[in-house]
């Protein structure tokens, strides 16, 4: 095979598994953490690229507009966290249930705003070739923010004192609120650095796909998929399912089409929870 075609190929799979753990790790974060099934994850996203669509038209800087974006749907993911989702733990249906509602509600407020038309944000970066092949630079800054992004959430989950209550929280809240911890306040800032994560996920895809206000539905079944089948550590987990199913999806894609691909994604990920039923880092995180 030509460098130039095992560079792309290399570059796009890069580019997929980035993709899927931008996507994952924000619901990673709350599902792994309170067992929350948020099924509005994916208008979190898509608020987030409408955020940055809107800072853009007003003349913000895109980059500047990324970072209030991300800042601005965790304050909401705040905001829902006390008025919703608090009252919900242990109550895994009733979540559920409510969370869904609130997709529905928050997909038609952002179409009677915007509209349902799609709409298109300037991909700030240029191009380069490869021999014969041209990709685009911004495809370097996906893959350096679901590194980053990475990296930022492992380090405050265990090198910072929120880190360490939050995961005393998780393991026993009531020994923890016991030994003086403050576990509501630990659940709402879990809840909004997990949807400040889904803002920043919408924030960065904004300008490589369409933004519309059903766009969270193309996303959210695949950040399912990655969480689930990554398992219960959910640092560890999301980088491994991210890579495997990327993987796979990016081959599905490349030989045949993007659906063969996305159901060759699905049909892996029925496959491994076949066999591995608690995920990939099931066995470790049992040790």
């Amino acid at each position: 095979m030509a460098p130039d075609r095992l560079f792309n190929l290399g570059f796009d799979l890069a580019t997929t598994i980035s993709i899927l753990a931008l996507v994952s790790s924000g619901l990673a974060v709350i599902f792994g953490m309170r067992g929350v099934i948020n099924l509005a994850h994916g208008e979190f996203i898509m608020l987030g690229a409408f955020a940055t669509l809107t800072g853009v038209r007003s003349g913000v800087n895109i980059w500047m507009a990324m970072a209030v974006a991300a800042a601005v749907v965790g304050l909401f993911g705040i905001v829902v966290e006390r008025l919703i989702i608090r009252h919900l733990y242990g109550r895994l249906a009733d979540t559920m249930l409510a969370t869904w509602g609130l997709s529905l509600i928050m997909v038609q407020v952002v179409e009677n705003r915007y509209g349902s038309v799609t709409e298109g944000i300037s991909v700030p970066v240029g191009n380069f070739t490869v021999g014969e092949f041209s990709m685009s630079k911004y495809n370097f800054v996906l893959i350096a923010a679901a590194a980053a992004g990475v990296v930022a959430t492992y380090t405050i989950m265990r090198r910072t004192r929120y880190g360490l209550l939050a995961r005393a929280a998780t393991q026993s809240s009531t020994m923890a609120e016991g030994l003086g911890v403050n576990t509501s306040g630990v659940n709402m800032w879990t809840f909004g650095l997990g949807s400040a994560l889904a803002g920043a996920a919408g924030a960065l895809l904004a300008p490589v796909v369409g933004v519309i206000p059903t766009m969270g539905q193309t996303f959210v079944a695949r950040a399912f998929m990655t969480v689930i089948v990554g398992g219960p550590s959910f640092v560890a987990g999301t980088v491994s399912a991210s890579g495997l199913l990327g993987f796979i999806e990016n081959v599905g894609t490349n030989w045949f089409t993007p659906v063969i691909g996305q159901a060759m994604l699905l049909m892996a990920a029925i496959v491994i929870l076949r066999f591995l039923p608690q995920g990939l880092t099931g066995t470790r995180f049992r040790r």
